[in-house]
């Protein structure tokens, strides 16, 4: 065998003996399970009801950010804005020099909220070990916070952190049994959100005349939340009204206007009602007993019955034709709208406009009153065309403008999808009512 071995080349010989090492090795080195094995015996021989430690690796690079971290921890302090605070006496109150605020103010525009504080504001200041201003923390509004940063060698920079709204969407609807108003409360909806869909149709609807029992809405309104929480309503971005059996429905368009369904706009040349909705106490009738004479006159418009102040508006664009006062009409306004409208405002507590004076439609020219021959507290308010009395609530008005074209296709898409939500919600308030009966 000796023989044999010395045979062979030494070369060879010396590949053998590596390759036998390696195989000895392999033989007598412990696996994986038998690691295993003898860990679990390990553990039975611990015992019951001690305490021992266990080694634990430890990220290096995780302890350190832990400590800087704990490091720049900063120290806020929140100052309260009192009546007669200024921002020199609330930074001097927080310990801070007239210098300090000059460097802020110098920023200039990012700053300029800093200017309008109001009592109640919180302005959080975060301070340094020698008791520098770091940072800064106003919040402007529920979703705005304006941050100022120190940048060292007494310069700052500021930015405003802006909180996105969560969007969703909700729905109300009902029939009127007694009144618009009441049957909006008791839909759930807000005052804000009932005077609104009030405007939306009202260049189609008197809402204090044409409103009637049996008469139904429906509307997809905004809800707005921040981080969860319920932080108000938004738009309206659907509505239909039924009123006297026909029906109007409106969709809210990118550009914040409403359009009827096929594109046209719900805005028109004239409001239906110069007033907010309440009640009236006469409507159009060209013969009926005067109340103060009790003889038979002519009364060509409307009275809407309303407490004394209440704002009355422009029912259009237009011109002050006549503003002042007479025995009969008291207080009155005339404003000519074109070369074939005229609207006339009677009765005024106040008037807010003068001859020749331009106005818009929605535009405040006086308030509700009692002056001239009148048994109580109304406006009356007449509507000609082509210098012929008509009745504010039937008169045809000119054809309002049809969306852009830009924007007609997407108002299309979307209207249709809005659409499709009113049906759906309408058949579920007409299985409610049906529940109700």
């Amino acid at each position: 065998m000796k023989r044999m071995i010395l045979r062979i080349p030494s070369s060879h010989r010396w590949l053998i003996l590596v390759c036998s090492a390696f195989i000895l090795t392999g033989m007598i080195w412990p696996t994986e399970q038998a690691k295993a094995t003898r860990n679990a015996e390990s553990l039975w021989q611990l015992e019951l009801n001690k305490r021992y430690p266990i080694p634990m690796a430890i990220d290096s690079s995780e302890s350190q950010n832990a400590i800087a971290v704990e490091e720049n921890r900063l120290d806020w302090h929140v100052e309260r804005v009192k009546s007669g605070d200024s921002l020199a006496k609330l930074f001097q109150r927080a310990g801070f020099s007239a210098r300090t605020l000059h460097h802020i103010m110098a920023l200039g525009q990012p700053v300029k909220a800093l200017k309008k504080i109001h009592p109640g504001d919180r302005i959080s200041f975060a301070k340094g070990a020698n008791g520098e201003l770091l940072e800064l923390a106003y919040p402007i509004n529920e979703t705005e916070t304006l941050l100022v940063q120190a940048a060292g060698d007494d310069s700052f920079s500021a930015k405003t952190d802006v909180k996105q709204f969560e969007t969703r969407t909700d729905y109300a609807g009902a029939t009127i049994r007694s009144n618009f108003w009441n049957a909006g409360i008791e839909s759930g909806l807000t005052p804000n959100l009932i005077m609104s869909l009030a405007n939306v149709f009202g260049w189609d609807i008197d809402f204090a005349l044409d409103i009637r029992k049996g008469d139904s809405f429906s509307v997809i309104y905004e809800t707005r939340y921040l981080n969860g929480e319920f932080a108000g309503y938004g738009d309206i971005i659907g509505a239909e009204f039924i009123n006297q059996g026909e029906r109007h429905r409106a969709i809210r368009n990118v550009d914040g206007n409403y359009f009827s369904p096929d594109g046209h706009a719900m805005r028109k040349a004239f409001l239906r009602a110069p007033v907010n909705f309440k009640y009236i106490s006469s409507s159009f009738n060209p013969r009926r007993l005067h109340p103060v004479t009790g003889k038979v006159r002519p009364h060509r418009g409307i009275d809407y019955a309303a407490r004394t102040g209440t704002p009355v508006s422009s029912a259009g664009d237009g011109k002050v034709i006549k503003s002042g006062y007479s025995s009969l009409n008291g207080n009155y306004v005339f404003i000519k709208h074109g070369e074939r409208y005229v609207t006339k405002y009677l009765h005024l507590h106040k008037r807010h406009v003068k001859t020749g004076q331009r106005v818009k439609q929605g535009m405040t020219i006086g308030t509700v009153g009692a002056t001239g021959r009148v048994t109580g507290a109304h406006l009356h308010y007449e509507f000609l065309v082509d210098g012929v009395h008509r009745n504010p609530r039937t008169v045809k008005l000119p054809q309002s403008m049809p969306i852009a074209k830009a924007d007609r296709a997407n108002f299309l898409k979307q209207s249709e999808l809005i659409a499709h939500q009113l049906d759906s919600n309408q058949k579920i308030l007409l299985a409610m009512a049906g529940n109700d009966e």
